[in-house]
C-alpha cells in the first residue's frame, strides 16, 4: 500500500482528487474517495524555459496550496500518477508516494 501526497492550488483541488479517485486511489475498506487535506503555503520561482500556471519568470511566488493525502494500491500507482499529472495545472506538480505498512488488526 502507498500513500500519495500532492500539492495543488484551490482552483484544481476537487478536479485532481476526482481524477486520482477515478484512477484507483482513495479506497479504504468499504469506503471510497478517502483523503485528508490541509491548506498551506507553497513557494516557487519560475526560471527561463518555464511556462508557469501562476506567477512570472524570475519572480518568487508564495501562494496558498492544498496538501492532499490519500491511499493508493501499489498496482494502481502508475495510473494514479498519470491521472494526477493530467488533471494538475502545474508543469511540474509536486507529489510523492510513500510506502506504508498494511497492518490488519
Amino acid at each position: 500500500m502507498l500513500k500519495l501526497i500532492y500539492y495543488v492550488p484551490e482552483s484544481h483541488l476537487e478536479s485532481t482528487k476526482l481524477a486520482v479517485f477515478e484512477a484507483g486511489a482513495g479506497g479504504i475498506g468499504n469506503y471510497e474517495h478517502c483523503a485528508w487535506q490541509v491548506l498551506g503555503t507553497g513557494q516557487f520561482k519560475p526560471v527561463k524555459g518555464a511556462n508557469p500556471f501562476i506567477g512570472e519568470l524570475d519572480a518568487l511566488e508564495q501562494i496558498p496550496e492544498w496538501r492532499v493525502e490519500t491511499i493508493v494500491p501499489e498496482e494502481k500507482a502508475s495510473a494514479v500518477a498519470r491521472a494526477l499529472k493530467a488533471s494538475h495545472p502545474y508543469e511540474e506538480p509536486a507529489f510523492e508516494f510513500i510506502q506504508i505498512l498494511d497492518v490488519n488488526f
